[in-house]
């Protein structure tokens, strides 16, 4: 058998200092199964990819990759023993075309596909093609998949198992007027969800009856583009609940186990962003129950491999069924953490027919874990997610606690085509509240330019009070937005001159290499120091705070020293530039404080990552450039992201108001209604259903105003 059992006894490991990264792995004295894994095929991408392949690694087995044309130079194509294109890059064409993996999976060789999470991972019908091409399916049975993957089918099989279950409709009839009904019956706020969602695809909050009908009609366009069905159910909206899951695990032998709670109640657009285990202030005996309830949840349907019990908790701890999701989820790390377990290594274990490693009084807790998740978005512009090249990447180190599950790596691009995830930073420490420092510090470590990220964000969020109290629930975002999203200041003038510094700095570097390579070693006007006979030399410099234009006005004195003036403010400014491995430091003294950061400059920006921060000042673009990029913008509606027109409300000669919709775009799975900026007549439509906007292009033109008035 090629999934060869490890040869340390729980006991042994016991006895030695808590290590999260362990695996633990009973010893047994003969071998489980007959199923032989020597290879399989992991029909993803990214970092769930790059995961499998890891564990894969060690355990002997050979991985085979499969990509899409965007994907071609990805790590996880570097990774595989081997690699396969199958398609163009929309995950229609190439991902999810199951016909396309089986015969990949055929020609390679291999044993078993693993589905990682997202795209095949819950598709019942993959998982029947593979068992009938006498394929392992790397995950539970076909008929598990079905029926917890429609959620009226799962809320009747958890309430016939005596799982707690929350009120609301799960029917067949599927009219307008018969949702409305049902909505009204069960009480505003409701959810609207999607039969076969997950991910937060397809879900939508009515918080009245006036809004149902809009907010049902986006639900079910997001449900179809998603999972191609757009049946939907009505729940009633728990306020304010916290969000907690319970991963559970089962084998082909009848045995189920669970590994405590995840809270994963911090979320933005229904999608989770940070995640932690165990649940801060869940007592011993919630915990049991919740445990014991997921067991049984998984039991019901004969359940096998991994898989998470999704609950909503109320503030008296009482919790109810909300949905399963029959994959390895995201935030499994955190329950690596808190374990000492490899789960995708059981996985690989079970799918050969072994049993589950360790019974329930086997499986530990210790200490506590989060996940931070790193996206390519906009926080301020609603997380609007984004897309682009990762100019500059530089991580906090990985060891025994800190784990960066990641497919990218600097020079690589975040594709319009797929989720705008970068990585996820995981960390673990022996209680709440040192994790939760170990997580800070390592966020501050994380730097990235070329696109805007969300980690600033997290900073804020994990710094937040209430989060540090453990006080979290599905609304904290919007509760405490804030103090999460506070006014932003002008950049303090100590930062701005650091930000001088280090751009005078890094001309002298390049024009100290000019002039070694011309061998002009002695003329005094290759030397950018500022020093000049019998002249003081003063130079002004114009950087960008924002919008803010600021003006500093160097003076070069002796021995690299500066002095700067803003405004009516003096500043003693001195430093070097330090490079330290792949990394370039900023160490600068002003006013005799001084300073370490790490200084990037590209796109004519200074970036300063600081332990306690960072800082971007522009350098301002000429106007005339600055005219033609904004040009036509002040006229009529743009593209906030790059994405693919999904639905087009107007047309030429139409009036609209301020807010009316005037297009639905589709870009990173997300469906983002693009609204009239103002009043006026429609002039030009200038994108069809179906076309692709880049980011910034006019996406309708407006009539200028006299034009209106004739």
């Amino acid at each position: 058998m090629a999934l060869v059992r490890g040869r340390r006894c729980l006991w042994a490991l016991q006895r030695q200092p808590w290590n999260p990264a362990q695996r633990l792995v009973k010893c047994v004295s003969s071998t489980v199964g007959g199923h032989n894994i020597g290879k399989i095929l992991i029909a993803n991408r990214g970092e769930i990819a790059c995961r499998v392949m890891r564990t894969a690694k060690k355990m002997g087995v050979k991985s085979v990759a499969v990509y899409s044309e965007a994907d071609k130079n990805s790590i996880h194509v570097a990774m595989a023993d081997e690699a396969y294109c199958i398609g163009p890059a929309p995950s229609q064409q190439s991902y999810l075309a199951m016909e396309k993996i089986i015969k990949v999976a055929k020609a390679s060789a291999v044993e078993a596909i693993h589905p990682g999470y997202g795209f095949l991972s819950e598709n019942t019908e993959f998982a029947e093609l593979c068992k009938q091409e006498g394929i392992i399916f790397i995950g539970p049975p076909s008929s598990a998949i079905r029926d917890m993957g429609i959620k009226s089918t799962s809320k009747a099989i958890m309430s016939a198992a005596g799982v707690p279950v929350v009120e609301g409709y799960h029917g067949e009839d599927q009219s307008d007027e018969c949702l409305k009904d049902h909505a009204k019956r069960i009480g505003y706020p409701v959810m609207i969800k999607a039969v076969r969602g997950g991910g937060g695809k397809g879900m939508r909050i009515a918080h009245s009856e006036k809004e149902f009908l809009d907010q049902l009609e986006s639900a079910r366009r997001e449900a179809k583009k998603s999972f191609n069905d757009d049946a939907m159910l009505i729940e009633k909206f728990v306020d304010n609940p916290r969000h907690v899951e319970v991963q559970v695990f089962g084998d082909q032998h009848g045995n189920a186990v669970y590994l405590f709670e995840r809270d994963c109640s911090v979320q933005r657009r229904h999608q989770k962003i940070i995640e932690e285990a165990p649940g801060p202030g869940i007592n011993p005996q919630v915990r049991k129950r919740l445990g014991e309830a997921a067991v049984k949840a998984a039991k019901a349907v004969n359940y096998v491999g991994a898989g998470t019990v999704e609950f909503i908790m109320d503030s008296q701890h009482n919790f109810y069924f909300m949905e399963m999701n029959t994959r390895l989820q995201v935030e499994h790390p955190v329950t690596e953490m808190i374990t000492g377990t490899d789960l995708v290594e059981w996985q690989l274990r079970v799918a050969a027919g072994e049993k589950i490693p360790l019974k329930q009084e086997e499986i530990l807790l210790r200490g506590h874990a989060f996940e931070a998740r790193i996206y390519a978005e906009d926080p301020n512009n609603n997380f609007m997610p984004g897309a682009g090249p990762l100019l500059h990447l530089s991580t906090p180190p990985p060891d025994s606690f800190t784990r960066i599950e990641t497919g990218v790596r600097q020079g690589d691009e975040v594709s319009v085509h797929y989720d705008p995830m970068i990585a996820k930073l995981v960390v673990w420490a022996e209680d709440r509240q040192a994790a939760l420092r170990k997580l800070r510090y390592s966020l501050h470590q994380y730097n990235i330019v070329g696109l805007s990220t969300n980690i600033d964000f997290l900073l804020s969020l994990s710094e937040h009070p209430q989060f540090e109290a453990g006080n979290v629930h599905t609304n904290f975002i919007p509760q405490h937005y804030d103090e999460l999203f506070p006014a932003k200041k002008a950049t303090r003038h100590e930062v701005v001159c650091q930000a001088a510094l280090g751009l005078i700095l890094k001309e002298k570097m390049a024009t100290d290499a000019f002039r070694d390579q011309s061998g002009d070693k002695f003329s005094p006007f290759a030397s950018s120091t500022g020093r000049r006979i019998n002249i003081c030399y003063t130079r002004k410099l114009s950087l960008l705070d924002g919008e803010n234009i600021v003006d500093v006005a160097v003076s070069y004195g002796k021995e690299g020293s500066y002095t700067m003036q803003i405004e009516d403010k003096m500043f003693v400014v001195s430093g070097e530039i330090l490079n330290e491995g792949d990394s370039v430091y900023l160490r600068s003294s002003v006013n005799g404080t001084v300073c370490k950061s790490k200084l990037v400059i590209l796109d004519n920006t200074i970036y300063l990552f600081f332990p306690e921060g960072s800082a971007q000042i522009g350098l301002p673009v000429p106007k005339y450039l600055s005219a033609v990029s904004s040009a036509g913008t002040q006229r009529g509606a743009v593209a906030p992201m790059t994405g693919t027109v999904e639905k087009v409300f107007v047309k030429a000669g139409d009036a609209v108001q301020i807010g009316d919709p005037l297009m639905v775009m589709i870009a990173m799975k997300m469906e983002h209604t693009i609204r009239a900026p103002k009043a006026g007549v429609i002039k030009k439509v200038h994108f069809q259903e179906g076309a692709q906007a880049n980011r910034h292009a006019p996406l309708v033109e407006f009539m200028d105003e006299e034009a209106e008035s004739k």
